[in-house]
C-alpha cells in the first residue's frame, strides 16, 4: 500500500528532503560563528557565577534535593560530571538533569521576554555536564582537557539560540512550554563540545524538534505545580542523550518542521512557520536580564520592587500594610497573562507565579525570599487579605514598551489607597534591576548574592578559592573545566 496523506488519494513522494533551514542555520552558527563581544563574553562570566550560586541555595531545600543523584542510589561513574554543591559524579545525561534541576528550583536565574518567555542560563545543565565529562575524559587519557572558555562560548550560544527563537515565536499561544527552546539550544551546543560533525549535529537537533514537547500546564493555574521547577533539568537531560546518540550514528528528520501534517508546524505551532527578527550573534546574552532582589516571576521584579519603595514610605509615615485600603497594578499584557492570580495558592509553585502575592509579602514583611514562598509564611493571613485587595490592568504603552527592542521594559506601577481615603503617588518601576540599562547598579549586588550563596554551602577557604578563581576572567576562562567544578565538590 502506497503512502498518503490522511483523508487523500494522492500517493506521498518518498523523496528525502534537504534539511529545513531552520535546522541549518542554527548548525552552522554553532560550528562557525565567532564571538567576538567582549560584553557578551562578560556577561557571561557573571552569568556563570549567578547561575551555580542560584543552584547552591537550592541545595536548602528538600523539596529538591530528593530529586538529585544517580538513578540508581550509590552509583559513581568514573571521569563523570559531577554536581556543584554535592557529592554525586553521575553521567552526563543524569548530571545535565541535577544541575538543571538546582539552576532552576527556586525560580532565581536569568531572564529573556519576548513573545515567549524563559530563562537561557537553564542550557548550562547540559552544558556544564557535557563539558565537564569530557574535560575529566581527556585529563584521565593524558589529553588536553576543555577549559572554561568553551563552557563561557557555549553559554553565549545557546542564549542565542533560545532566545532569539523567542524573540517573535510565542510557543505559549499554543500551549507549549519554553523548554522545548532549552531542549532544541542545549542538544545544540552539546553536539558541539561531542564534536559532531556538520550532519550529526543537524540530526541532534532534528531529533529535538521531533521529540515530544512539554505542555504548560504545570505552570497555570489551576495545576501550577513543581514540576516547573525541574522541566528545564529533564530536557538539558534529554538534550544531552540526543546529542549522544547522534554521536553514535542515529539519523535524523531533515523536515521535522515543514513536513505536511506530520511536521512539528502543522502538529504543535498551529501550521506556522517560524518568523526570526535577527540573525544569531551574541544579542542575546547582552541583553539578558539578571534576577538580583527577588527569587520571583520575572514580569513582577518590578511590582515587587515598587512594593518594597512603598513599604519604606508606609513605614516612615508610620504606617503598614493594615492602613490599606486598595493597591492598583498598572502591568503589561504578558503579566496579566501569566501571573495574576485570585483565588487559594497550594504550593511554593503557585505562590512565585502569583502577582498578588509577590506584592503583598514585601508591603507587610519589606522582603521577598525564596523562603517566603514556603507554606509557613504563606499561612499568615495578612497575604490573603490583602492579595484581595489588589486590581491589575494593562496599560497598552507597557505592553509596546515590553516588546520593543530598543526599550525591552517589563514596567509595574502601584498605587495605594489607604483606609482614610488618602491616595498615594503612583510608584512606577520600568526597568528592574538586573536589566541591561541598570547594569552598573546591577553587577556589585549579582557579586553579592553569589557570595551569600557561596556562604551557604561552603567553608570560608572554599569560597575564596571559588572566587580566586572567577574573578579573573583570564584565569577562570582558561582553566580546565573539571579543575573548576571540583572548587565546587561538598561532602554533604
Amino acid at each position: 500500500m502506497q503512502n498518503r496523506l490522511p483523508n487523500s488519494s494522492v500517493p506521498i513522494h518518498n523523496d528525502r528532503p534537504q534539511p529545513d533551514k531552520e535546522l541549518t542555520d542554527i548548525a552552522d552558527y554553532v560550528l562557525n560563528y565567532r564571538i567576538s563581544s567582549e560584553l557578551a563574553r562578560e556577561t557571561a562570566r557573571y552569568d556563570l557565577l549567578d547561575t551555580l550560586g542560584c543552584g547552591l541555595e537550592a541545595l536548602e531545600y528538600p523539596a529538591c534535593t530528593r530529586l538529585l543523584g544517580p538513578v540508581v542510589p550509590g552509583t559513581i561513574v568514573p571521569q563523570g560530571a559531577r554536581v556543584p554543591g554535592t557529592p554525586f559524579q553521575l553521567d552526563p545525561v543524569q548530571a545535565a538533569f541535577n544541575i538543571g534541576t538546582l539552576i532552576r528550583w527556586l525560580d532565581f536565574n536569568d531572564t529573556w521576554l519576548a513573545a515567549e518567555w524563559g530563562h537561557p542560563s537553564d542550557n548550562l545543565g547540559a552544558i556544564l555536564a557535557t563539558a565537564d565529562w569530557l574535560s575529566r575524559t581527556a585529563a584521565a587519557e593524558g589529553k588536553a582537557p576543555l577549559t572554561m572558555h568553551s563552557v563561557i562560548e557555549g553559554m553565549i550560544m545557546a542564549h542565542e539560540i533560545q532566545g532569539v527563537i523567542a524573540l517573535e515565536n510565542a510557543f505559549n499561544r499554543v500551549g507549549l512550554d519554553h523548554v522545548v527552546l532549552v531542549k532544541v539550544a542545549s542538544t545544540a551546543v552539546a553536539g558541539k563540545l561531542l564534536g559532531l560533525s556538520r550532519e550529526a549535529l543537524i540530526n541532534a537537533i532534528s531529533l529535538a524538534f521531533v521529540d515530544g514537547q512539554a505542555l504548560r500546564t504545570y505552570r497555570h493555574a489551576p495545576n501550577t505545580g513543581s514540576r516547573k521547577s525541574w522541566a528545564a533539568g529533564d530536557a538539558t537531560a534529554r538534550a544531552v542523550k540526543l546529542a549522544l546518540m547522534a554521536r553514535a550514528g542515529e539519523m535524523g528528520y531533515p523536515a521535522v518542521l515543514t513536513a505536511e501534517t506530520w511536521g512539528f508546524y502543522d502538529v504543535l505551532f498551529g501550521g506556522k512557520r517560524f518568523v526570526f527578527q535577527r540573525d544569531y550573534g551574541s544579542y542575546v546574552m547582552e541583553n539578558i536580564l539578571f534576577k538580583i532582589s527577588f527569587p520571583a516571576e520575572f514580569h513582577a521584579q518590578t511590582a515587587a520592587e515598587a512594593a518594597m519603595t512603598l513599604h519604606r514610605k508606609l513605614k516612615a509615615a508610620g504606617r503598614s500594610s493594615d492602613d490599606i485600603q486598595k493597591i492598583s497594578i498598572r502591568s503589561h499584557e504578558a503579566a496579566l497573562r501569566i501571573i495574576d492570580k485570585k483565588g487559594p495558592l497550594h504550593n511554593p509553585a503557585d505562590r512565585d507565579h502569583c502577582i498578588q502575592y509577590m506584592v503583598a509579602v514585601p508591603l507587610i514583611f519589606g522582603r521577598l525570599t525564596a523562603a517566603d514562598y514556603e507554606n509557613g509564611i504563606a499561612a499568615d493571613p495578612r497575604i490573603d487579605a490583602l492579595r484581595e485587595k489588589i486590581d491589575i490592568v494593562e496599560d497598552p504603552q507597557f505592553t509596546l514598551d515590553y516588546y520593543d527592542p530598543e526599550k525591552r521594559s517589563i514596567a509595574n506601577g502601584l498605587t495605594l489607597k489607604l483606609n482614610d481615603g488618602t491616595v498615594w503617588e503612583e510608584e512606577v518601576v520600568e526597568y528592574p534591576i538586573g536589566h541591561k540599562r541598570r547594569r552598573a547598579e546591577g553587577i556589585p549586588l549579582l557579586m553579592e548574592k553569589f557570595r551569600t550563596n557561596l556562604a551557604r554551602r561552603f567553608p570560608e577557604a572554599q569560597q575564596q578559592a571559588i572566587l580566586d578563581a572567577s574573578l579573573d576572567a583570564v584565569k577562570l576562562e582558561n582553566m580546565p573545566v573539571h579543575a573548576y567544578v571540583d572548587l565546587y565538590v561538598s561532602p554533604r
